[in-house]
């Protein structure tokens, strides 16, 4: 029955995973699932079905498995959207797991627009962050940018799969019957397209021999039938030999292809989230320029950084990516950045969450932990009363990053889940002091 309830849990029928997660809740409450005290483990950075989650999982999904794994802090991040939002906020208070909601897109740079930053082969490119959303019910003009990103990004798709389907041909897709199927609500990624050839391509060529020669043929490298129908490496080729750069269906994008960075840090800010600057590994020549880059984002509003701890150690990686990891986490704390951390979730292969408990990451855990408890503690106060971590009233409030820092982890390592309403109305006149007596008392 639970794992019944689980696979009900990525279902694209909102009603059926709300009756699964209510299931699993009360099976929680009457003993018969046992769930562990929180840990130390966090991941903040959770694509979810919205965006592109190389299992399926839905919000309501990561929720229920990151309360399942005693996870401290864990969020949802999408690409272009805010669909996960409400569900995944509403599923973590439901658990009891303090968690925060966010949007990820690329941005151009024009201080950096002849350096590429961390979108591969595109100078100026950067894929960047708002995290701590207090809501997806945007009005106005934030409304109107949160949808632009979503009509940029899916006329991109649109153009690109014209141009790769000539190439593939007769493995060629149809937008709406191949593609948008394959996400609850419309926001289809280059990940999905990937997925809809390979899947494409089997059901013209079956898996006969024909099947790895049309790839082979396509792709211009040998594909096995190990790689097929869509393993990882197949998904991964595809994308690199006809979506990324130098592939038959990339063109460079001009300067209206993404919004400006200072645009959408304004958009952030408006909308309640802290905009947040990503990071890859350090050896692009504009990541080399990282504390350069950080002066330009922060100057626009940008408060944090955000990084993917698992591109910089382990097997193949080498000891220079461990190095700029240790480099960037050093200068995020020297610039008083909180850090967001997590795994993506959305290339197969992709942990649940990071191995806090090795050799390379553990001296880290400090200031992981303290950005995950800063972002809770944002994304709380921002919803409860309009007094997050980039409000006027933080603004008034303290004198340094630093002690802004020092209060908001406090404020989000004591807060539990269901005192969460305990917060709400609030005023300006509000003090530090009040708002941890309100939580404890």
């Amino acid at each position: 029955m639970t794992t019944e309830l689980e696979r009900k849990l990525d279902s694209f029928d909102p009603s059926e995973r709300k009756g699964a997660l209510l299931g699993l809740c009360e099976k929680v409450k009457t003993g018969q699932i046992e769930v562990p005290a929180p840990g130390m483990d966090v991941n903040l950075h959770c694509h979810t079905f919205f965006s592109y989650n190389t299992y399926g999982y839905s919000p309501s999904k990561f929720a229920w498995l990151a309360r399942k794994a005693g996870l401290a802090v864990a969020g949802v991040v999408d690409f272009d959207v805010l669909d996960a939002l409400e569900e995944y906020l509403e599923a973590a208070r439901l658990l009891g797991l303090k968690g925060c909601a966010g949007l990820e897109t690329r941005v151009f740079v024009p201080e950096f627009s002849d350096r590429v930053i961390n979108s591969p082969g595109e100078p100026g490119i950067s894929y960047h962050m708002g995290v701590g959303f207090p809501s997806a019910r945007l009005h106005g003009e934030q409304k109107e940018f949160l949808l632009s990103l979503r009509k940029m990004a899916q006329q991109r798709n649109r153009d690109l799969m014209g141009r790769v389907n000539e190439y593939l041909r007769p493995a060629e897709l149809d937008y709406q019957r191949d593609v948008l199927v394959l996400t609850p609500s419309g926001n289809a990624t280059e990940r999905h397209m990937c997925l809809a050839y390979a899947r494409k391509a089997r059901e013209i060529f079956g898996d006969s021999d024909e099947l790895a020669r049309f790839w082979s043929e396509k792709l211009g490298v040998e594909i096995g039938s190990s790689d097929l129908p869509e393993s990882r490496d197949l998904l991964s080729t595809i994308r690199a030999k006809t979506m990324k750069r130098g592939g038959v269906g990339y063109v460079v994008p001009d300067k209206g292809s993404f919004p400006r960075l200072d645009d959408t840090n304004r958009f952030l800010q408006a909308a309640g989230a802290i905009p947040t600057v990503t990071w890859l590994d350090g050896t692009s020549e504009g990541e080399q320029a990282i504390e350069e880059l950080l002066e330009v984002a922060m100057s626009t509003g940008s408060a944090a950084i955000n990084v993917i701890p698992d591109r910089n150690y382990g097997p193949g990686t080498g000891e220079e990516k461990l190095k700029n990891l240790y480099a960037v986490i050093e200068i995020a704390a020297k610039l008083h950045l909180p850090v967001v951390v997590g795994t993506e979730m959305n290339s197969p292969g992709q942990k649940f969450v990071d191995d806090f408990d090795s050799a390379e990451l553990a001296p880290l855990v400090p200031a992981f932990l303290k950005g995950a408890h800063i972002f809770y503690a944002h994304s709380v106060l921002q919803q409860k009363c309009g007094l997050g971590y980039t409000s006027e009233w933080a603004a008034k409030e303290f004198d340094s990053v630093a002690k802004k820092n020092e209060f908001f982890e406090e404020l989000g390592r004591r807060l539990e889940p269901d005192r969460e309403d305990d917060l709400a109305g609030l005023s300006e006149d509000a003090t530090c002091e009040a708002m941890l007596e309100k939580i404890t008392n």
